[in-house]
């Protein structure tokens, strides 16, 4: 039997139906390309406003869709877990955050919050094996709690991937990174048999082994399809870049946090990712106030460097792509972890000590703070962490020449990264199994995007997030969100105000009062609540503070 006719057979059997077959009529199985970034704005890129140089993303854009109110649920590992499984991250095992020793030590962890994937989940590379797919993962892993080797159960290959190279925790020196592996065995940076160099940089390590393995299929595998997770860590603190780069933006930022913002307010409206009636959020940050100015442009200036280092990989795996006679035939995605970093790292002076140096260097070990943050997430309030918009909207750019041939549209209607599974095994037309290695597997949560591909309308009741206490959920155009443990609720029209300006709740007590009910429901349902940390849902914490727990009884952040 010819492989398309296979194709063909295998979605009508498991349910993708007629429709899946009439549009996938003239597709091969595609090969997927999966591209996270971290700790990235929404208006970061160039096709979303941004002022960095993304050549390579902007013509995946202007050759495929953008959507422009897609989502991710705040945090690293969650997004990862998520994004993976196709569950909400609780489902996934991954409730708070990889490592669970900070509220574990109060007896307070449950198992959907273990910091780990659950053995009753799947990653989208183990969806796709039936379907003939090999797997490749690089870049930043981040699912599993187990770092240091004893138990390698949840690394990339025990959960389906064929070959792997990248980083097991959450963060690295982009210059010397620890805790690096290539498939099962831990190397060192400097020692690796396998990727040797001039200059060390773990943005290029990623991107060139990611062309690497592409290549290597494309001799050994050929005509079997592929999946590929491309998880690169820019552009999440450290600020580490090559001087080249950062030399591309020098004196960009001298003039500040709000000249900046406005430009990128006025390019993402003139694009059409926002709407033209929109509010700009507050801004964070005084520039007037700031006493080092040279020092905080430069976190700006090295930020970008970042930025534009991991494009410039992308570019690599493009061509790669391009150069195997692959690159029609493969449905690239590319989106972000979480909204913009406000994490304060390394900004301050140690009491009595000397200022922190200049960034970009391997020898620091910087963040850019909350005002560039604010920059980077034009024009929403909040950051990672938080499920108000700068801290759960993503640009999501698919390019599928193929099939997408909504050459340079925007897409607005919302999505989820949990649609990304149902997407991968909609196109792959395989199915997705009740029972895997001997367990019951959760169902997914998402739904495909291939209706959105040919612009029709993605079914759906509601999108969801909790993270930290901070929770949301979205029904049509309203948005419910709080912030905190014990915050209100407050209420949003997304089509009138995105930005999240003009709270609606007052005035429609009712509505509020039914969608949160609707938000329990679900928490129930998918494990969010009980909270492993205390307060338990709907108590006040002793001081009245909505974070206290979270600033009491969390690790160090990723």
């Amino acid at each position: 039997m010819k492989p398309l006719l296979k194709v063909q057979l295998l979605s009508l059997i498991t349910g993708i139906g007629l429709a899946a077959l009439s549009s996938l009529a003239s597709v091969n199985r595609p090969n997927i390309v999966l591209i996270l970034s971290d700790d990235m704005g929404f208006s970061d890129l160039g096709c979303y406003g941004g002022e960095i140089s993304t050549p390579n993303l902007d013509a995946l854009a202007a050759g495929g869709l953008r959507f422009t109110q897609f989502y991710n649920t705040a945090r690293c590992c969650p997004t990862r877990a998520s994004l993976l499984t196709g569950l909400y991250p609780h489902q996934a095992g991954m409730g708070f955050m990889s490592d669970p020793a900070g509220y574990s030590s109060g007896n307070w962890i449950n198992d959907w919050y273990r910091g780990d994937l659950r053995p009753d989940t799947m990653t989208i590379a183990e969806a796709l094996k039936p379907a003939g797919y090999r797997s490749y993962a690089v870049g930043k892993w981040h699912v599993t709690k187990e770092m240091e080797g004893k138990s390698k159960h949840n690394w990339p290959l025990q959960r389906g991937f064929d070959r792997y190279y990248g980083i097991i925790p959450g963060a690295a020196n982009y210059f010397t990174p620890g805790k690096l592996a290539r498939d099962n065995t831990p190397i060192q940076f400097d020692t690796d048999p396998e990727y040797h160099p001039a200059q060390y940089y773990l943005t290029d390590a990623i991107a060139d082994n990611a062309v690497r393995y592409l290549n290597d299929h494309t001799k050994q595998n050929a005509g079997q399809p592929f999946f590929m997770y491309v998880a690169f860590t820019a552009a999440h603190w450290p600020l580490h870049a090559l001087p080249e780069d950062i030399a591309k933006y020098k004196g960009k930022y001298d003039v500040g946090y709000e000249p900046i913002r406005q430009a990128r307010f006025k390019r993402a409206k003139e694009l059409g990712v926002i709407e033209s009636n929109w509010e700009l959020s507050r801004q964070a940050g005084d520039w007037s106030s700031v006493s080092r100015q040279d020092w905080e442009a430069r976190c700006m200036e090295v930020y970008a460097a970042q930025v534009d280092r991991m494009d410039q990989g992308i570019g690599k795996i493009v061509a790669a792509l391009r150069n195997a006679g692959q690159l029609d035939n493969t449905l690239i995605f590319f989106l972000q972890d979480n909204g913009a970093c406000a994490e304060p790292l390394g900004r301050t002076a140690k009491k009595g000590g000397p200022p922190p140096p200049m960034p970009g260097g391997k020898e620091t070990f910087i963040a850019y703070g909350a005002a560039w943050a604010n920059v980077s997430n034009t024009p929403f309030r909040y950051y990672k962490h938080f499920v108000h918009e700068g801290g759960i909207s993503t640009p999501l750019i698919v390019h599928w020449p193929a099939l997408v041939k909504r050459r340079g549209e925007l897409e607005r209607q919302p999505g989820h990264l949990i649609d990304i599974m149902a997407t991968c095994v909609d196109v792959a037309g395989t199915s997705y199994p009740t029972n895997y290695q001997g367990h019951e597997i959760q169902p997914m949560e998402g739904r495909s995007l291939r209706p959105a591909f040919l612009g029709k309308p993605v079914q759906r009741e509601a999108l969801f997030w909790e993270h930290e206490g901070n929770r949301a959920l979205r029904v049509g155009n309203l948005k419910l969100v709080a912030k905190g443990a014990t915050g209100p609720w407050e209420l949003y029209d997304m089509n009138q105000d995105r930005t999240e300006m003009h709270d609606l709740a007052t005035n429609q007590a009712e509505r509020v009062k039914s969608m949160s009910l609707l938000w329990e429901q679900w928490a129930k349902r998918t494990h969010a609540i009980p909270w492993p940390w205390k307060p338990p849902f709907g108590e006040s914490p002793s001081d009245g503070d909505p974070n206290e727990n979270v600033k009491t009884n969390t690790p160090k952040t990723h």
